[in-house]
């Protein structure tokens, strides 16, 4: 249950069915759950939709309109999940790196919490500059030169964004306790 009620569209003023309207537009009627509000973050961000419109148009550029390559932005997306253990946004986004390109053994590595067998120097550029910015807040001198050496300067700037907006994407959905679909099992343990 989430620390947040769920609103329906209907109960919203202009600005948040305008907000509904933008989330659903460019993620799909799929985050609408069984009762009838929205999954994810998307819920919390309608009750503040000033905020939550640029949240969501934000996400939708960080996602959809870059110059990296989906699968390492996804390879990015579920090392932040991971790390703060956001169980939805793991969810999510597991199965989405698994679509776009990352190994099973890559991403249940992740999962685990263990080193992923990254062989790609793309990948393992990405991931090492996700998983030192989520930890330390910084990039080495190493970390950032294999990203920017991959990625470009315009690549590592938007992987660099992508990973403070999925930090805060994970914030909002540990901070309101934001469920998983039914019948869908948590991947984290409590301390892990």
């Amino acid at each position: 249950m989430s620390r947040i009620p769920y609103l329906k569209h209907d109960e919203l003023d202009e600005q948040g069915r305008a907000l509904w309207d933008v989330i659903t537009s460019t993620r799909g009627d799929g985050v609408i759950t069984a009762e009838g509000g929205l999954a994810g973050p998307f819920n919390p961000w309608l009750h503040a939709p000033e905020a939550g419109t640029r949240l969501a148009d934000l996400g939708a550029t960080l996602r959809f309109k870059t110059s990296v390559d989906r699968r390492l932005l996804e390879l990015a997306i579920i090392t932040v999940g991971a790390h703060w253990q956001a169980e939805f946004e793991w969810w999510a986004h597991s199965r989405m790196a698994r679509q776009h390109g990352v190994a099973d053994e890559i991403v249940d590595a992740i999962g685990r919490g263990d080193p992923p067998p990254l062989t790609a120097d793309d990948e393992r550029a990405v991931y090492n500059a996700a998983r030192q910015l989520v930890t330390t807040g910084r990039l080495d001198d190493a970390a950032y030169s294999a990203a920017a050496g991959v990625l470009g300067e315009q690549g590592i700037v938007e992987i660099v964004s992508l990973v403070g907006y999925y930090t805060l994407v994970s914030f909002t959905l540990n901070a309101f306790e934001v469920p998983l679909p039914p019948g869908v099992e948590p991947a984290f343990s409590a301390g892990r």
